[in-house]
């Protein structure tokens, strides 16, 4: 049986990234993602639009860097997978929520934590995890990811290139 899981989705962030450790001592940021959709009714010729939000988990180093560059209403560019969380409530009913996990973030727009001098060029900045692991769906995760992060934050280091 084929298969395929990926997600691509831009918008913007409806809360500043929560940043935890887990039992296992990664770092795990979840990001609240408002991603837009605009068109003009043909009956009425107002504009309408819906607004989606999305549930987004990142780890490792990129989970902190989110958490250090990004604020509520950073614009954002998330690809990666829907992953099904299943618990139960204190009552003891099953419960499931769909969610991303992302694998990588690009950060669409300047921080409002930097100046915009020390912002690049392109106003982008983009981060991948590294290995891919197994997710287990209990949401802990001890994927070790890797990072790519901006110059200014670590030196250069040839070992983290895609290529």
């Amino acid at each position: 049986m084929a298969s395929f899981n990926k997600v691509i989705l831009m918008g913007n962030l409806t809360r500043d990234p929560e940043l935890k450790t887990a039992p296992s001592g990664s770092k795990v940021a979840d990001l609240g993602l408002a991603v837009s959709e605009n068109w003009r009714d043909k009956n009425t010729g107002e504009n309408r639009e819906v607004v989606c939000f999305v549930d987004v988990t990142v780890w490792n180093r990129l989970a902190e860097l989110c958490h250090q560059y990004l604020r509520k209403g950073s614009p954002v560019l998330v690809e990666g997978r829907l992953q099904m969380d299943e618990w139960k409530n204190p009552q003891g009913e099953k419960r499931s929520k769909l969610r991303v996990r992302a694998d990588t973030v690009k950060f669409v727009g300047p921080s409002p934590k930097r100046d915009a001098q020390d912002a690049k060029s392109d106003g982008s900045q983009r981060f991948k995890t590294g290995a891919s692991a197994q997710h287990q769906s209990s949401g802990v995760d001890d994927e070790s990811a890797v990072g790519e992060p901006p110059s200014d934050v670590l030196q250069d280091d040839d070992e983290h290139l895609p290529f």
